[in-house]
C-alpha cells in the first residue's frame, strides 16, 4: 500500500512544502517547493499560508500530513510569528480532515541526516540522495521533504514494532 505523505515546512516568509509517496520498500519524490509569502501585514501573510496549503492539498491529495514542531528561537516574536504560521498551515489541512503528525527538528535530521544538529546543506545533500534526485531541492523545500521523510521513516519503524508483538 503507498501513503501520500506532505511535509511542511513553516515560516512567516516562505513556507516549504514537500511530497512523497511512501511505500513498504522506499519514498518516491512526488513535488515540492516553497510558498513565497506575501503582503506587510502577519494576518495577510497567515493567509496566503493557509491558501497556499489548502490548494498544495487539493492538488496532491495527502493521506497523512508531517510539520515540523515550533522551536524557541533567542527572539521570542519569531518564535510567536513561527506558532502562527503553523497554525495557519494546519488548520488548512484540517478542513481535509487529515491526519497530522509533529516532529521536532533534531528528530526530522536525526532521521534525514544521523544526526540531530545537522546544517541545512546536510539536510539538502541526503535529501537528493534518499529520493534519487537530479538536483537538490530549494533549503526550505528540501526541509520540507526531510519532515515528509521522517513521518515515512517513524511509520515504518512503528509498522515494524506493532507487527514483532
Amino acid at each position: 500500500m503507498t501513503l501520500r505523505i506532505l511535509g511542511i515546512d513553516p515560516g512567516s516568509r516562505m513556507t516549504g512544502f514537500g511530497i512523497v509517496d511512501q511505500d513498504a520498500q522506499r519514498s518516491l519524490y512526488v513535488a515540492s517547493g516553497c510558498i513565497r509569502v506575501s503582503g506587510e501585514r502577519l494576518p495577510e501573510r497567515l493567509k496566503c499560508i493557509f491558501d497556499g496549503i489548502d490548494e498544495i492539498v487539493r492538488r496532491y491529495r495527502p493521506d497523512e500530513v508531517a510539520i515540523e514542531s515550533v522551536f524557541m528561537h533567542r527572539n521570542a516574536g519569531s518564535a510567536l510569528k513561527l506558532g502562527q504560521a503553523r497554525g495557519a498551515a494546519i488548520c488548512a489541512v484540517m478542513q481535509g480532515s487529515l491526519p497530522v503528525s509533529e516532529y521536532a527538528p533534531a528528530e526530522i535530521k536525526q532521521a534525514v541526516v544521523g544526526r540531530g544538529r545537522a546544517e541545512k546543506e546536510q539536510v539538502q545533500h541526503m535529501v537528493k540522495a534518499l529520493l534519487n534526485l537530479a538536483n537538490p531541492p530549494p533549503v526550505d523545500a528540501a526541509d520540507a521533504l526531510a519532515v515528509a521523510l521522517c513521518h515515512g521513516h517513524s511509520r515504518q519503524l512503528l509498522s515494524r514494532l506493532g507487527a514483532v508483538r
